[in-house]
């Protein structure tokens, strides 16, 4: 038997409460149960207990067996002094804390099909374990969970933006810039796009937003991709040629240093999705003068939005895939697709951890608003969700899924999904069935 699962009877007091006693036959009564807590320390603080007509205010450690007090190291740490009940599956040993003062220890009784089901689930071989039973739940009840699971997600991307935000001094701008170039590589060339933002900032780019052939320039010629032999159908090409002749007049006034060229992977990608027709697409969206997050924070409905990064890529690649060599004529714009990729993942979470910054709770929720205006990811995780009947209406809620998914299905942590905690408790009577699960 697994600790978590018996904090999770302990927190929700699914367990027969007429069978706790102490050692003198007393019973005990518990008040509150403690708050849980994740961290170091005794498993609920706070708690309060009744016994023989007395109060006991404090903690409350829980283990499989308490023999595992001691295996833990528990016995020699002064935090676990405070403990007032050591709450087990089974009693195998007296436990005494670093004062020599003996645990009272209880073991914990609860309806074995409580368990039975709790190992169904994580034993379940399906990724989504509750594939077959999510569909008899009330909507309502999982709309609420997937609500709460959209902003973990966005909450997730917190730390690595902030983190972002203080490398760069305090500058959104420049944060923005980054975050929305490492996602231009679209997981393949994710690590060189990062690279190229890191080796040509944002304030860089800045000075020449009105000129977009320097923007490309810049780009192209930081990218490596202007290394001598790199293309070799290219070494006439005049447009080739004007870039590099740019970029050395740029990379001397700025002293600018390449990324290597050869870091670019084109083998396995659609033509369009090229890091050269990439690379002319970001110049486009960088030519903007007054700043690219500036213009996005002022956007009020998801058409401006996706305005500002539905781009084209410049004349020249409307015949060319690569430098050099010439292909069918069509316009490489960024596409329905990827611009939602850009939103969902770059532009949208960026919006959404400014406003919290800022204690602008508008702003997040535009933040939202903008996701829910968003068509729904096409991927497998979102397929495997419309087999276990659940349906994403759009990017709002195939976020929340695939947060549920990864974070929670993945790792079977049920007793910290509102769901599977509550198709484990199912019959039980609680105070408020909805609110079944494990703070995170």
């Amino acid at each position: 038997m697994k600790e978590e699962f018996l904090h999770y009877l302990w927190k929700y007091r699914l367990y027969y409460p007429d069978n706790l006693f102490d050692n003198e036959g007393n019973r005990i009564i518990v008040i509150h149960p403690g708050d849980y807590n994740r961290d170091s320390g005794p498993d609920f603080f706070n708690a309060r207990i009744l016994i023989a007509g007395t109060v006991w205010a404090g903690n409350i450690e829980v283990h499989t067996r308490s023999s595992h007090f001691d295996v833990h190291g528990h016995q020699n740490d002064p935090a676990f002094n405070n403990v007032i009940l050591h709450v087990v599956a089974e009693n195998d040993k007296k436990v005494f804390n670093s004062t020599g003062e003996e645990l009272l220890t209880v073991v914990l009784a609860f309806d074995p099909s409580l368990y039975e089901k709790y190992a169904a689930l994580v034993n379940n071989p399906y990724i989504i374990a509750c594939q077959d039973e999510i569909k008899n739940l009330d909507a309502i009840f999982i709309r609420h969970w997937l609500n709460s699971l959209v902003i973990e997600r966005l909450q997730s991307k917190t730390e690595s933006i902030l983190r972002t935000f203080a490398e760069t001094g305090n500058d959104w701008e420049e944060t923005f810039y980054r975050l929305l170039t490492r996602y231009f590589g679209f997981r393949v060339n994710t690590e060189p796009f990062e690279m190229l933002a890191t080796a040509i900032p944002f304030r860089i780019i800045r000075k020449h937003a009105d000129n977009r052939f320097q923007i490309e320039a810049l780009l192209f010629g930081t990218a490596g991709m202007l290394e001598e032999a790199l293309f070799k159908e290219a070494v006439s090409d005049p447009y080739y040629l004007r870039l590099i002749m740019e970029y050395r007049i740029l990379s001397a006034k700025y002293s600018l240093k390449p990324i290597h060229g050869r870091g670019w992977k084109f083998s396995r990608l659609r033509p369009v999705n090229f890091p050269t027709v990439r690379i002319s697409q970001l110049a486009a969206m960088l030519a903007v003068t007054g700043g690219l997050f500036s213009r996005v924070l002022e956007a009020t409905d998801i058409r401006q939005i996706k305005d500002v990064f539905d781009v084209t890529a410049s004349q020249y690649w409307n015949n060319h895939y690569v430098f050099g060599k010439e292909s069918r004529s069509v316009a490489k714009n960024t596409g329905s697709q990827a611009t939602a990729i850009l939103l969902i993942n770059a532009v949208i979470p960026a919006i959404f951890v400014y406003g919290q910054s800022r204690d602008r709770l508008d702003i997040c929720e535009r933040a939202l608003s903008f996701l829910e205006n968003i068509n729904p990811e096409n991927n497998i995780i979102i397929d495997e969700w419309k087999i276990a009947g659940l349906v994403a209406e759009s990017a709002y809620y195939s976020q929340a899924l695939i947060q549920l998914r990864n974070d929670y299905c993945k790792k079977r942590r049920c007793l910290d999904c509102r769901i599977g905690s509550k198709l484990i408790g199912r019959g039980i009577k609680l105070k408020d069935q909805n609110e079944l699960i494990l703070e995170p």
